[in-house]
């Protein structure tokens, strides 16, 4: 993210609590994607509250990981084979050593919240060796379907997608990932999707509604604010979106993009 670059859902005790409950729903597929095993050297760019740092070096890897903002790094979790050092994704502050040493530099959720993605790229594919690994997670909001559909909650949804417009970044970066790779120099090696959704009756779906809810609500002034949605439309539609998720019948459908290149 670039220096003084806005975060759209904030750093708040509140959001905190939703990135570990998203953390607890998605870590264990984005490993099993990963196929680590044991011993690889890994950059971790936009580290957050270090859990998925966490995650890989439990897996046995070596990981740095790198975040811009004090408040995550303040609550991060620690791990005996995690280094968290603060930065900025498009200058990280690797030593001159670092540079090309890496065996994987991973980047989840990250893309969507800076304005220039290709320059993060580019020092993602800088940071591993010849041959390593570029790990990219990320958003396209536009795949995101709920069936039946709740009230009010496709205007609120096109809201929320406008916030990124408002901050000069992308919802849809999701569809982009492999073009990055192209651009920043690396080889393109497959793309795939993560599975993010579920219907009523599975154990995790109100764990995902709770997320989605809580996504919401944390960018209730942004959208509320510029006018993008009225606060009694917005209100309305999360209400709406509570009483559908209590539906036996109610069911979305979300996925993370995958997309993984080599450097040459």
């Amino acid at each position: 993210m670039e220096p003084g670059a806005a975060y759209l859902h904030g750093t708040s005790p509140t959001e905190q609590e939703r990135l570990s409950l998203l953390n607890r729903l998605i870590n264990d597929a984005g490993l099993r994607e990963m196929g680590l095993r044991g011993g690889e050297h890994i950059v971790d760019f936009g580290a957050g509250l270090g859990q998925f740092s966490a995650a890989m070096a439990q897996a046995g890897a070596h990981v740095l990981g790198i975040e811009r903002s004090q408040d995550q790094l303040a609550r991060a979790i620690r791990h005996e084979r995690v280094e968290l050092r603060r930065g900025d994704a498009q200058e990280p502050p690797l030593r001159s050593g670092e540079w090309g040493s890496f065996d994987i530099a991973h980047a989840r959720f990250l893309l969507e919240h800076v304005p220039d993605p290709p320059a993060v790229v580019r020092q993602m594919v800088r940071a591993v060796r010849p041959g390593g690994r570029i790990i990219l997670q990320d958003d396209d909001h536009d795949i995101l379907r709920c069936h039946p559909e709740p009230a009010g909650f496709a205007a609120l949804w096109r809201a929320y997608e406008r916030t990124y417009d408002r901050l000069q970044c992308d919802p849809f970066v999701g569809r982009r990932l492999v073009s990055l790779l192209h651009e920043a120099g690396a080889a393109p090696a497959r793309c795939t999707f993560l599975f993010f959704g579920a219907c009523a009756g599975e154990p995790r779906f109100p764990e995902l509604i709770e997320n989605m809810t809580g996504l919401l609500r944390g960018a209730r002034d942004p959208i509320v604010g510029s006018g993008l949605l009225g606060a009694q439309e917005f209100d309305f539609a999360i209400e709406e979106l509570g009483r559908w998720a209590r539906r036996p019948d109610a069911a979305f459908w979300y996925a993370i993009f995958w997309a993984e290149g080599v450097r040459r």
